[in-house]
Order: structure tokens, then sequence, then C-alpha cells
């Protein structure tokens, strides 16, 4: 078995009110991308997981990929498997990358083994395990609300125009991020905005309120988004909590320049 678990990008989060137990009331939408991490699992005689590609920070049990496993193992039949993550998705990036490696593992298993989960079955599941895992199993645009896991289609189709990642390898813990946040009551309707597709609109309003305190801790950060639109990005923000800052580009730019040379990026054709 082998899957490829993609990554996805924000437009525009809304942080409106502080719930209890840390958690926090939000709009966003959430656009899946073609950046993948590789996830392969076979059956063996007794169950270990192993990661290559970029370290992962924490204990390889805590990972997302085999709590998924075990998840599904506590109500289901599952034999004992050698999983294999190759990792390719920055974490702590505002990519979402754990939560697809996740939800991938979920759908992998539901398929293999002929479990029978129906999506709303398997986003049950993908949402005891993060607040944007369900989001990927059904792998297209939609904009989370509540939590994040209450999800509802949009039909936001940016086929054609181009992405660039730029990180600058910096880790931020989204923890520590919410602490930073002050919630306000949401300044513009999220849906009406998207569908307008009219990128200086999203300029002025479309905004990630994490990037106030973050960019205060990092004003690398702010410089980044700045220099996309220096190069011509129809729109540029931070994705999720950070730390990727991504600039959508109605023409593929050849290079991208950054002051600071040793920031990674990446450009990705929608």
């Amino acid at each position: 078995m082998i899957c490829f678990p993609n990554a996805k990008i924000n437009f525009g989060l809304q942080i409106t009110y502080k719930l209890t137990g840390g958690y926090h009331r939000i709009k966003t939408c959430l656009y899946p991308i073609p950046l993948y991490d590789e996830l392969e699992a076979v059956p063996s005689q007794k169950t270990n997981f192993e990661i290559s590609g970029l370290a992962i920070p924490g204990l390889e049990h805590q990972n997302l990929v085999i709590r998924a496993y075990q998840l599904l193992k506590k109500d289901y039949q599952l034999p004992e498997l050698s999983i294999h993550l190759f990792k390719n998705i920055p974490m702590g990036a505002g990519l979402g990358g754990g939560s697809a490696d996740a939800a991938f593992m979920l759908k992998m298993l539901n398929d293999k083994f002929q479990l029978s989960l129906s999506s709303v079955g398997l986003e049950t599941y993908a949402t005891q395990l993060g607040s944007d895992c369900p989001f990927f199993i059904r792998n297209t645009p939609a904009i989370g609300s509540g939590t994040g896991t209450k999800l509802s289609p949009i039909e936001l189709d940016l086929s054609g125009m181009h992405l660039v990642l730029a990180n600058p390898g910096i880790h931020i813990d989204t923890r520590k991020a919410y602490a930073g946040v002050r919630p306000q009551a949401a300044g513009y309707d999220l849906r009406s905005v998207l569908l307008t597709k009219d990128f200086h609109e999203w300029k002025k309003v479309l905004i990630n309120d994490f990037e106030t305190s973050i960019f205060a801790q990092y004003p690398v950060l702010s410089d980044m988004k700045s220099q996309l639109y220096d190069q011509g990005a129809s729109y540029a923000a931070m994705s999720g909590s950070g730390a990727t800052i991504f600039g959508l580009f109605e023409k593929k730019p050849s290079h991208i320049d950054f002051h600071n040379k040793s920031f990674s990026s990446k450009i990705i054709s929608l």
C-alpha cells in the first residue's frame, strides 16, 4: 500500500472566539496543493514505523500516522504493519503535512482492508486526531468553521495559477501561535470575498489573523510577504499558523529572489 499525502494552504483565517480547553472558533478556507509526502504500509509480523526525509520532532509512537493506525485497529481487525513515511512537507509550516499523513493513512487502511467507512465515518475518526485532519478526507477546497472541523465545500478553482511557497526554516508551535491572538468578530464574509477572485480585494481584506502576532515575533516573515508582492504576486499571505508564506502568481515566475539567500522556496503550478 502506498499513497501520497498532499499539503494545503489557507486563504484567510479569522479567529473569532476563544473556547474552553484552549480551543478557538475560526473560519478559514483550506485549499489542497500539489506538494507531497510519501506513505507506505505493508503487512508485517510486527508493527513498526520508520521516518525518512525531513526530521520530525517528537517521539515516533506519537506521530499522527501511527495514531491513525491505532485508532482504527481498536475497532477493526487490522494486521500488523510495517509503515514508512518519507517526509517532504515541512513541519510547523502551516501546510498541514502531519494532518494529511494521518488522514491518508485512514483512507488507505479503509480501502485496503475494505472497512466500508464512508467519508463521514472517516471524518469522524480524523476529528479525533486533529482539527485539520478531516479536511484531507475529501481533500477538496472547503470553508472550515467551528474549531476548523466543520467543513463546507466551496467552488474555488485556481487552476492555471502558480504558487510560490517560501519558508525560512522556522518552526512555529500552533498552541503558542493561538496564545498570541486576540479573537475578534469577522469583518468580512469569507466565502463572498473568495468567490469574487478579485485579487485586489483579497489583498485588502483577506487576512490571516495569526499574522499580527507572529510577524511581531518573526519580522522576517512580514519581509518575505512584502518581497513576494514586490516580485509580482497577485496575493500573498501566511498559511495557517505559519511559518510558510505563499504568493499566488498569474504568470509563472522563472525564479524568486529573496534578500536572504538561505530561505527555501518552491514554485508550484496549480
